[in-house]
């Protein structure tokens, strides 16, 4: 997200460090490179861009998330290697708004001309008081993709207006997982405990730090503790795939026709489509996520200070987050964008999906970003968040119960912040 997160298993021989050539080395075209975790969906739009500007040439570094997060860290910390414009993803931008020094304030280029394109908390995540760290990309608010056959075969109603009256909250979410084992013993009712979590969670406008001091409150937060009791009771009840989106196993999961259920942002809905292929179109319907809303997901474009071309820089993470280009990009590749006059444009919202049913994605996740209310992230929260992942995993294994993993990870999360 985009968040995005079209996570790619891209050779990571992309991180080569490339420097940006200006025309006075090469007495061609200024060289940019834009680095993000994952396919965004760039490649027309940059060919576009090129044509626009025959004096600049773009090229697209990709990998995957942990590697391009951890590539940037490093780069930032020798001073070189980052590519022109880089790709952030939501939970890493509490830390580097700490280390915002390492960043072309983009205010300085006129950013904040812009800042009416974006819903407010998107252009808030993305700045620093008057500092302009990142321009939006898009954002994940949440939907609830389900498999029509599936809950055909347990019982369950199938239109997805009655999917969504009989799930209106994770409670009722719960049941109904109940209700569906018992027909459908085979056939787990979610993807993972930690895809229901997640979920969850990102309801919340506190997850594990206060936004008051930024002081760990996980547990003695009720909207965490909650958010786990229910993802790991569902676990405990061997409810779930234990297929951690992603990976392999949830490719062949969602092939095999697995689980029945899985909370989708916008931009999961082609990972959907790709691990499904044609043997699943049709099989797949969308509908209201339990509890209406919530994010999951979304991105950042940065300009590292180190670039030589910082303004060039700019200008083209300016041209890629323009409402004209984020309405492409939903058109096309389903990505949802973080500015209300797209994802509230007439042809975004009348927006189906042929491969799920013709589900008018476009209302259901425009529905769902108007409702959406941002929550905080610690500086820390990339560290911590993984530990109750990990933790929601052993339930799963049926190595801990709930409340020993819940305990684990507590302790593991504390120890993180010593």
């Amino acid at each position: 997200m985009p968040t995005t997160v079209r996570r790619t298993a891209a050779a990571v021989a992309a991180l080569t460090l490339l420097a940006a050539c200006s025309p006075a080395d090469s007495g061609g075209p200024t060289k940019l490179t834009i680095a993000t975790f994952g396919e965004f969906g760039y490649a027309p739009l940059i060919a576009e861009y090129q044509k626009l500007h025959p004096d600049i040439t773009v090229q697209n570094r990709v990998t995957d998330f942990d590697t391009h997060h951890k590539g940037l860290a490093t780069q930032l910390a020798t001073g070189r290697g980052a590519a022109d414009v880089v790709a952030i993803e939501e939970q890493y931008i509490p830390q580097y708004r700490k280390a915002k020094d390492k960043f072309a304030d983009l205010a300085s280029f006129g950013a904040r001309d812009l800042q009416p394109q974006w819903a407010p908390w998107k252009w808030a995540q993305g700045t620093d008081g008057g500092f302009v760290l990142g321009l939006g990309t898009d954002m994940g608010s949440l939907a609830l993709c389900y498999r029509r056959d599936l809950f055909q075969d347990a019982g369950l109603p199938t239109d997805r207006d009655e999917v969504a009256k009989l799930i209106p909250d994770w409670p009722a979410y719960a049941a109904a997982a109940d209700r569906f084992t018992a027909k459908t013993p085979g056939v787990k009712f979610a993807d993972s405990a930690g895809t229901v979590y997640t979920a969850m969670l990102n309801q919340s406008p506190e997850n594990y730090f206060s936004q008051r001091d930024d002081s760990f409150i996980a547990d003695t937060n009720p909207s965490v503790r909650t958010a786990f009791d229910l993802s790991g009771g569902i676990a405990a009840k061997g409810q779930t795939a234990a297929a951690t989106t992603f990976t392999q196993a949830w490719n062949v999961a969602i092939k095999q026709g697995s689980f029945a259920t899985v909370a989708c942002p916008a931009w999961m809905l082609s990972q959907i489509k790709e691990a499904g292929g044609d043997a699943n179109k049709g099989k797949w319907d969308v509908t209201t996520v339990p509890g209406k809303s919530g994010n999951q997901g979304g991105s950042f474009l940065t300009v590292p200070k180190q670039g030589a071309h910082q303004k060039e820089a700019y200008e083209l993470a300016r041209w890629l987050t323009a409402p004209e280009q984020q309405k492409k990009l939903f058109l096309s590749d389903g990505i949802l964008p973080s500015e209300p006059a797209v994802y509230e444009d007439p042809q975004v919202v009348a927006h189906t999906d042929p491969y799920f049913g013709d589900a008018p994605i476009g209302r259901i996740f425009a529905a769902s970003a108007e409702q959406l209310r941002p929550n905080y992230r610690g500086l820390h929260d990339a560290d911590v968040r993984p530990e109750f992942g990990r933790a929601l995993g052993r339930i799963e294994d049926r190595t801990q119960t709930v409340d020993q993993a819940w305990a684990q990870a507590v302790q593991q999360a504390r120890a993180l912040l010593k």
